[in-house]
């Protein structure tokens, strides 16, 4: 998402050639380098992500660099998107994205705020978690997949009529982006360390909900104008096709 949000909100912003842009991204997962490749900005021969790099090999490069972080300044992030907010903190826990979208579903769908914004029945690391959410009138079944073993499992709940789910969050690692491919190794007393320090983070940050982030509603008014319009479809949605039979 900010690799489109920065070749073209950004560009325009700044009066800068997106072609004269390099997106590099840090992430946790080793199957975002092949994405890097294959996806582009609709309707231009730009790539959102020009080079990635997995958390592990950015750590490796800072301890050959001898950089300690200890003796760093503190200093905020630039902008646009340099807020970050306690909903997107604990995207990368299981259950993380799921428990940032009922919170704001919550406020969307009833007008109300939400007191309680911790979602405990979708957190933890069993392979299916299930709950009922209520939300003003009406009750959500959701359902969050932690591993990608426990997706068959839930495809046939559903095929067979057995549950009905109207949101599914599945999390192809355990424990969820976490416990990626390219995470610094560690067993699951290291994840659980990472699962904690998000909900922390969560915790601690003043802003805990992801429309109250003030540069995502800036980006939003200024230039997507609304979520799920022509324009942030465009940016901001990944489409994949069936390639078994071509």
């Amino acid at each position: 998402m900010f690799g489109s949000i920065a070749k073209t909100y950004y560009a325009e912003r700044e009066k800068i050639d997106p072609s004269k842009i390099f997106v590099v991204s840090i992430m946790p997962c080793t199957a975002k380098k092949h994405e890097a490749y294959v996806h582009k900005i609709e309707g231009t021969n730009l790539r959102e992500v020009d080079a990635v790099l997995t958390t592990r090999e950015l750590a490796r490069m800072f301890n050959e660099l001898g950089l300690d972080f200890n003796t760093l300044p503190e200093k905020e992030f630039d902008s646009p998107l340099g807020i970050g907010s306690g909903a997107g903190a604990i995207f990368a826990a299981t259950g993380g994205v799921m428990e940032a979208a009922l919170r704001t579903a919550y406020e969307k769908v009833t007008g109300k705020e939400l007191q309680n914004l911790d979602f405990e029945e979708v957190r933890g690391f069993e392979g299916l978690k299930e709950a009922k959410v209520t939300l003003g009138e009406a009750e959500l079944n959701v359902a969050v997949v932690n591993g990608i073993s426990s997706v068959k499992e839930v495809i046939d709940k559903i095929k067979s009529g057995e549950k009905v789910y109207h949101f599914v969050e599945v999390m192809t690692c355990k424990g969820g982006c976490i416990g990626g491919g390219g995470q610094p190794f560690g067993g699951i007393n290291a994840k659980v360390k990472r699962k904690d320090s998000l909900y922390k983070e969560d915790l601690n940050l003043p802003i805990r909900k992801s429309h109250e982030n003030p540069e995502i509603k800036e980006v939003y008014k200024n230039f997507l104008i609304k979520p799920l319009g022509d324009k942030s479809h465009k940016l901001l949605h990944t489409h994949y096709v069936d390639k078994r039979n071509i």
